[in-house]
């Protein structure tokens, strides 16, 4: 295997590889987002991208549009070719060899242990270059609920927020619109766009009333599925999430305790209604909710709080990304609500460190930062080896 050469045409066919995955961020869940392209002699001769979970794979579907002229072109896929038969669909790599193909472009590895690596090995047996790592980044983050899916068995989790320099994200009357501005504004809709479900509280929804939808303008104008953790079934039936059109489904996640007739008359407002476990009075099992998105084919979550909210997702161990805004505004105060809620440690050394924290970007004059918890290279390559087929996320859940 080769790494990554960093040439222009690897980079402008693997975005087109890219792009051609996003198609699918839809449908495919709980398989990946994947996207193919033959290229023979500078010029495309076909392509490819799956479409639903069970269907042919983006490879077999780019081979099949390029026939003959597939023999001795480059094929580029984001992700590593499966090679594995404990599935729906037929391993890529047998159809790449029988095209002719002579050299494969990929962005990442798959994360499953039954591909990991052993895809590129099976190509390099039969005597077919393989280039590893063109925009591997990207590639991670169109498919970071997949990866996250196979090697922590539960959706990926970003707990996102905006606060005041001292750690504030209202007041004490509960003002806080707007303490960021408008460029951070656009973030968070960025944001959206690019998670299969945002999450908000019963607190936040009753006193924000949020729409909770993706406003960028543009042709990729994915909706989040909208999800409500509401214990006792006191949302508003004429909330604006039930009035907003063009947004996504809107799950409510009640408690055993919550009353019948309340969630009846939501279920008629357009809810559909989850009633789950709650591990205290008043919390829903986040558990217990991360499996049920995954059932629901969501592998990628955005956590808006409100402070209740993102404490528990943090003492859950369920976040594995932060990110955070911060406006240049002091708002003080010990009656001011903080971004994070519940009670403090009592001392420093059982505080939360957070690992690799960063400044990513001015966003006007905000600042967002950020910290990850888990990503692309959370499990080594050795670790991965010794990983069994049978492991929790990777025992068929997906056809990859």
């Amino acid at each position: 295997m080769s790494p990554s050469s960093g040439e222009p045409a690897d980079l402008r066919w693997m975005q087109r590889a890219l792009s051609l995955a996003e198609r699918g961020r839809d449908t495919v869940a709980p398989n990946p987002m994947v996207g193919a392209v033959v290229v023979r002699d500078g010029e495309k001769v076909g392509e490819g991208f799956h479409r639903e979970a069970g269907q042919e794979h983006a490879e077999v579907l780019a081979l099949r549009a390029a026939g003959d002229r597939a023999r001795g072109a480059t094929l580029y896929v984001n992700l590593e070719p499966c090679c594995h038969v404990e599935k729906r669909t037929p391993p890529c790599t047998e159809a790449i060899v029988r095209a002719g193909i002579a050299r494969v472009v990929v962005a990442m590895r798959d994360p499953n242990p039954r591909v990991f690596g052993r895809g590129i090995e099976r190509l390099e047996a039969q005597h077919i270059r393989v280039t590893e790592g063109p925009l591997s980044s990207r590639a991670f983050e169109q498919n970071r609920g997949f990866s996250s899916l196979i090697r922590q068995g539960r959706p990926f989790v970003t707990l996102k927020g905006a606060m005041s320099l001292d750690g504030k994200i209202a007041t004490a009357s509960g003002d806080s619109q707007w303490i960021s501005g408008q460029d951070s504004l656009s973030y968070a809709h960025r944001l959206r766009r690019d998670h299969d479900a945002i999450l908000v509280g019963i607190s936040t929804a009753m006193k924000d009333d949020p729409r909770l939808t993706n406003r960028l303008a543009g042709t990729h104008n994915h909706q989040p599925v909208r999800v409500v953790l509401d214990s006792t079934g006191r949302l508003p039936p004429d909330s604006r999430l039930f009035a907003e059109e063009g947004g996504g489904p809107v799950f409510l996640v009640a408690g055993s305790r919550a009353p019948e007739k309340s969630l009846r008359l939501l279920e008629k407002s357009g809810a559909r209604i989850f009633v789950l476990p709650e591990e205290r009075p008043g919390e829903i099992d986040l558990r217990a909710l991360l499996s049920l998105l995954e059932k629901e084919g969501l592998l990628t979550v955005l956590v808006e709080g409100g402070s209740r909210v993102n404490a528990s997702f943090l003492a859950a161990g369920l976040v594995d990304r932060i990110r955070v805004v911060l406006a240049p505004l002091l708002i003080g105060g010990t009656d001011a609500i903080s971004w994070l809620g519940g009670s403090s440690p009592p001392t420093l050394s059982r505080a939360r460190r957070l690992p690799a924290f960063s400044v990513i970007r001015r966003l006007g004059d905000d600042l967002l930062v950020g910290a990850d918890f888990w990503g692309p290279e959370a499990l080594p390559e050795r670790e991965i080896a010794s990983m069994t087929a049978g492991m929790t996320a990777g025992g068929g859940k997906s056809d990859k």
